[in-house]
């Protein structure tokens, strides 16, 4: 019987842990990992604390941001600035994420990653340099709605926020894309397989989910 145990933590406490957690998991080539979660509850900002303790524990790290892979304007806002559905299925360029990020960073990649691929402001394509990460080195991807999708994570952390939280937390300017959380939230329901689970309801207080066995 799986039991779930939730166990607070402070954010300075969390980076660390989850910097000892990933320096510590060896695979061929690099490590891909992913720092899943809306935009509400600050995957970016998680991925960017852990830049800096990875590297000071002997690892080479690069930080992608998934909105800068997003499609083009003419693909993603077919139905609109403001559909939901459009959002969850069509914004994030997945194609170009696994093509210039993840599949170079894999087991047989050459290490050449590109870290940005379109400016979402202008919707041109940005003039980005490639950049070397090394064997052993790890990538960090950070952004929403990225799992569930075959993306080659190797290791993913999830970041979870209650509806209520998100609502709350959410700009009034981008609530039309609750919905499309909603749908994730039971269609992939990430919270049940992800590596890491993080509820991060009130940003200062976050939590870990832990799955104790039993019987």
């Amino acid at each position: 019987m799986d039991v779930m145990r939730v166990r607070p933590i402070s954010p300075d406490r969390l980076v660390t842990e989850l910097a000892d957690r990933l320096a510590d998991v060896a695979v061929p080539g690099r490590l891909r990992v992913a720092v899943d979660g809306a935009p509400a509850a600050g995957p970016d900002r998680l991925a960017a604390a852990l830049v800096d303790p990875l590297r000071a524990r002997g690892r080479p790290v690069a930080h992608v941001r998934a909105a800068d892979f997003l499609r083009p304007a003419s693909v993603r806002l077919e139905f609109g600035h403001t559909n939901a559905d459009s959002y969850y299925d069509s914004w994030t360029d997945e194609a170009g994420l696994r093509r210039e990020v993840l599949d170079p960073a894999g087991p047989t990649g050459s290490g050449r990653l590109l870290p940005a691929l379109r400016d979402p402001g202008t919707d041109r394509a940005v003039r980005a340099t490639y950049l070397e990460l090394p064997a052993g080195g790890i990538v960090l991807v950070s952004g929403a709605l990225l799992l569930g999708g075959g993306l080659p994570f190797d290791r993913t952390v999830h970041l979870e926020l209650s509806p209520a939280a998100l609502a709350r937390r959410t700009p009034q300017p981008h609530r039309w894309t609750l919905p499309a959380f909603a749908r994730y939230a039971e269609e992939v329901v990430p919270s049940a397989f992800a590596d890491v689970v993080v509820r991060v309801d009130d940003p200062r207080r976050p939590a870990v989910v832990e799955s104790e066995i039993y019987g």
